[in-house]
């Protein structure tokens, strides 16, 4: 396997999604991706095309997102979100990375996309729970039961001293499966039907959904709750409302990213009830420390991430060092 200082084979690496799932601990690839925030890579606007997929079926989109450290490692990411797939048991995103030398632009890997995406993702959660969350933060209620769910679960327990995770998802039995999954024995689990009562718990909320109606409504926030909005990455999408966005201190993963793509933003701002000067930091500011992150043990935080290219790098770039 090629390395930055050389290379030793023409043939790119094949890494499958066991593979990434089981050479990017989250302890670890927190602070990896909390320091490629810090000293982030070129990381140009991500290319957002949709595609059209059938009359009676949602659109689906089709994301190109490069970015590179000069000299070291070059990557992009092809990736689909196709919603309609979840109802043939197959995840809605799926995606391949590609990693290319930085100097000769040599083929080093061919890496899943959808594993390194869903570990990225709930790394870059965990880095804003970092400076966001409350350091007793011991209840999580994780809304949504997909692809990414589990990860969500593992990576705020990473950060905060999670005791309890609570999980709703409109299908009970895939939120006993998802618990099934993650437990473990020094944490209580519980599948939720009732929403607004478990939010109102919730120390951390965490959504994973494709939703277009808010689920969680700001009267549901009790002071001092860390809201984590994932899933809407389009401006029809919601999992707040707008009140929730205007009680809480948001933050987001990068302000060129959720300010164009995040309807949890997008439709409050066209309705004058925000505006994009109200977006306190992205991450890059919190990581390098010229912003601060929680600054009271009752103000409502709220993190809103679209996902950022540079994440991906920063996980390739440990995948790869750990395995060769």
């Amino acid at each position: 396997m090629s390395n930055d200082s050389g290379m030793s084979s023409s043939i790119p690496r094949i890494i499958d999604a066991n593979t990434v799932l089981e050479a990017t601990p989250m302890e670890v690839l927190v602070d990896a991706i909390d320091r490629a925030f810090a000293h982030p890579p070129v990381a140009p606007e991500r290319h957002h095309h949709t595609i059209e997929v059938h009359e009676n079926e949602p659109d689906a989109t089709l994301l190109l997102m490069p970015a590179w450290r000069p000299g070291k490692h070059t990557g992009i990411k092809i990736a689909t979100v196709f919603p309609g797939a979840n109802a043939v048991g197959l995840p809605a995103v799926q995606a391949v990375y590609i990693l290319s030398h930085g100097k000769t632009g040599q083929l080093l890997a061919i890496i899943d996309g959808s594993m390194l995406t869903a570990r990225r993702t709930a790394a870059a959660s965990a880095v804003a729970s970092r400076y966001l969350a409350r350091e007793d933060a011991g209840t999580l209620l994780m809304v949504g039961t997909g692809a990414q769910a589990p990860h969500l679960i593992e990576a705020h327990s990473c950060v905060r001293p999670i005791r309890k995770v609570s999980v709703w998802g409109r299908q009970t039995e895939k939120a006993k499966n998802l618990i099934e999954r993650v437990e473990k024995d020094n944490m209580e689990y519980e599948v939720v039907s009732d929403l607004e009562t478990a939010a109102k718990m919730a120390d951390i909320i965490s959504c994973a959904t494709l939703s277009e109606q808010p689920l969680i409504p700001g009267a549901w926030l009790k002071p001092g709750v860390h809201v984590d909005l994932v899933g809407s990455f389009k401006p029809n999408m919601r999992e707040t409302d707008d009140e929730a966005i205007q009680i809480a201190r948001v933050f987001v993963d990068t302000r060129a990213g959720a300010l164009s793509e995040a309807g949890d933003l997008i439709q409050p701002i066209a309705a004058n009830l925000f505006s994009e000067e109200s977006v306190v930091a992205e991450l890059s500011e919190l990581c390098s420390g010229t912003c601060e992150g929680r600054t009271s043990s009752d103000e409502i935080t709220l993190f809103k991430s679209v996902g950022a290219s540079l994440e991906d790098l920063a996980a390739a770039e440990m995948l790869i060092n750990l395995i060769q």
